[in-house]
């Protein structure tokens, strides 16, 4: 959506710094693409222009097909590692979460966008039909969604600490504005948390809030917390699902598990001890791998 401001010379020169610091506070960052001024007025044009979704190719394209969906705040980065360990195994598709791209504007739409978007791709790309799918976090909430709407088969589905049940009303507001708070801190004070922490799984973290923060801005972490807070799953449909957290977010994840078991009784729950939200992939990339190639054997 494009909107145009105009403003007179008169009032630019002491409201300017004003007008981008609100739009920053207000977590509003699309990025400004035009300045034109003359002897009247200065208009300032913004573009929030909606981006078709991004899909990443590696692989071997005769292989089997794997779809990799990262999680909030992250970027498809965040699979390298693995995509390095299968690429010779699989044909592979990681996507580019709007709101959380890389090296473009983008706007996060809702749960359901996304998923409709990777079921048109799926089946304009590959007949509608993947053989294995990964969706880590919020990637999870909408693999979730896709299986939810069973327009595609997947022949195996991972879904990697998904959020699956929307949180009480009066808390999806608060959550969501310190959600948002935390990816500004990681995102300004990257060199600070590092000290901090010292540990491999926070720096990844660190580092992918510290590259795709400029191109979704705080507005993208907002409306994606907003969408994956108010969503609860209905039902699911799959041969083979998967649902893995750590025993450090057990707390938040046994909830969900439990939802999934109660729609889907043939799901698999498996619980990785020590491990944090995202943790397993982050540090332990070849068990992830082991554990989809085993999926892909049985």
């Amino acid at each position: 959506m494009d909107f145009w401001m105009v403003l007179p010379v008169a009032k630019v020169k002491t409201i300017f710094h004003n007008v981008k610091y609100i739009l920053h506070y207000f977590a509003f960052s699309p990025k400004i693409t035009r300045l034109l001024a003359d002897k009247q007025k200065w208009i300032i044009f913004v573009s929030r222009k909606k981006q078709p979704m991004d899909f990443k190719r590696f692989g071997k394209e005769e292989a089997p097909t794997l779809l990799l969906i990262p999680g909030l705040g992250v970027s498809y980065e965040l699979f390298l590692p693995l995509i390095e360990l299968l690429k010779d195994r699989f044909r592979i598709i990681a996507v580019q979460v709007d709101g959380f791209t890389l090296g473009v504007q983008t706007a996060f739409t809702s749960i359901d966008d996304q998923a409709a978007q990777l079921i048109a791709y799926v089946k304009e790309q590959w007949g509608g039909k993947l053989d294995c799918a990964y969706g880590l976090s919020l990637g999870g909430k909408i693999l979730s969604r896709v299986l939810e709407r069973d327009e595609i088969t997947i022949d195996h589905a991972i879904l990697d600490a998904a959020p699956l049940l929307p949180l009480p009303r009066w808390l999806v507001g608060p959550l969501r504005y310190y959600q948002c708070a935390n990816v500004w801190t990681c995102y300004h004070w990257t060199g600070f948390w590092k000290w901090v922490f010292h540990s491999h799984y926070f720096d990844a973290l660190l580092d992918e809030c510290k590259k795709v923060y400029p191109y979704g801005g705080g507005r993208a972490v907002l409306d994606g917390y907003k969408s994956v807070y108010t969503n609860k799953l209905e039902s699911i449909h799959g041969a083979d699902i998967h649902y893995w957290h750590g025993t450090l977010e057990a707390f938040a994840a046994n909830p969900q598990a439990k939802h999934l078991k109660q729609i889907c009784p043939d799901a698999q729950i498996e619980v990785f001890p020590k491990m944090n939200h995202g943790q397993l992939l982050i540090d332990h990339p070849q068990e992830v791998a082991r554990r989809i190639l085993a999926l892909m054997n049985d």
